[in-house]
């Protein structure tokens, strides 16, 4: 039985993979900056840290006793409040283990000191993206939102699947389907519209816009996969839609709403700023 919050034991120092017992101390941590981690707080709030449910682990650093850094160990590597001993730590449990993750993703200072203890060994990676400004809005849009855009409901998925796709594939470079993921991305877009975090603009049984949020916390929601469709854009359909988005999520899922965007994408970060998202910092993401 996990002790009680005011009671816990105290932590063994250096790194090791986190438990049930050790959620009191990670949301501690991540409160520090609930807007930058917010995924990895969603990830062990919806887990409870139990491994099974996890896909992997959460790597935890302690230092005098007080849990100070973490790391999600999973598809996705991502590191939480890294400190320099920590980023050393969690880079030599990863080279020990070898490359279990798909992308390693996080602020720009710590994936960096990562990836120059773990590239050496895991080779060249398929795309490196440095700079990616992480944008929050916690008010109002500045924008008027669509009043077409609206949460998905399982009777959208058959024509909001294919959009998902479209966007996945121009976004990450391969299609989510190749290899058999097929079933399993369509599972990931039902769980997305089951949750109420699913919303598009469709016309005519086609889907003009569309973005979900992949991640919430009490405190904060982040937003991925915003897309217009080819041929529909540059009608302003971005900023309302996003503004949409804000409004419905500030009201329904959390209070501010955050996402990273590729530094080179002008438009898209010209789209953010009209909507009122303004500076949280930088994100980098390495994919395989």
């Amino acid at each position: 039985m996990s002790a009680p919050a005011d009671a816990e034991a105290p932590l063994r120092p250096g790194v090791r993979v986190l438990g049930p017992d050790d959620l009191p101390a990670l949301l501690r941590l991540v409160a520090q900056d609930p807007v930058t981690h917010v995924f990895a707080e969603y990830r062990a709030r919806l887990t409870r840290l139990d491994p099974r449910w996890l896909g992997g682990e959460m790597w935890g650093y302690v230092e005098d006793g007080q849990l100070v850094s973490a790391c999600h160990a999973a598809a996705n590597l991502v590191p939480v409040a890294a400190t320099d001993a920590a980023i050393e730590a969690f880079a030599g449990r990863a080279l020990s283990r070898g490359r279990r993750c798909s992308t390693i993703v996080g602020p720009r200072p710590e994936v960096e000191g990562l990836w120059e203890r773990l590239g050496p060994a895991w080779g060249t990676p398929r795309e490196l993206r440095w700079d990616q400004p992480h944008l929050v809005i916690d008010r109002a849009p500045d924008v008027a939102p669509d009043p077409l855009v609206r949460p998905t409901v399982p009777g959208d998925l058959a024509v909001l699947y294919p959009a998902c796709v479209a966007m996945y594939t121009e976004e990450v470079g391969v299609s989510p389907e190749i290899g058999g993921g097929a079933d399993l991305y369509r599972t990931r877009v039902s769980q997305l519209i089951s949750r109420g975090w699913s919303f598009a603009r469709i016309e005519d049984g086609r889907v003009v816009f569309k973005a979900e949020v992949a991640a919430a916390s009490p405190a904060a929601c982040q937003v991925q996969g915003v897309w217009v469709a080819p041929e529909r854009r540059g009608e302003g359909l971005a900023a309302r839609g996003m503004a949409a988005v804000v409004a419905h999520a500030r009201a329904q899922i959390a209070p501010a709403v955050s996402l990273y965007v590729n530094g080179h994408n002008e438009p898209a970060r010209r789209t953010y700023e009209r909507v009122g998202f303004g500076p949280a910092g930088v994100f980098s993401t390495i994919m395989f």
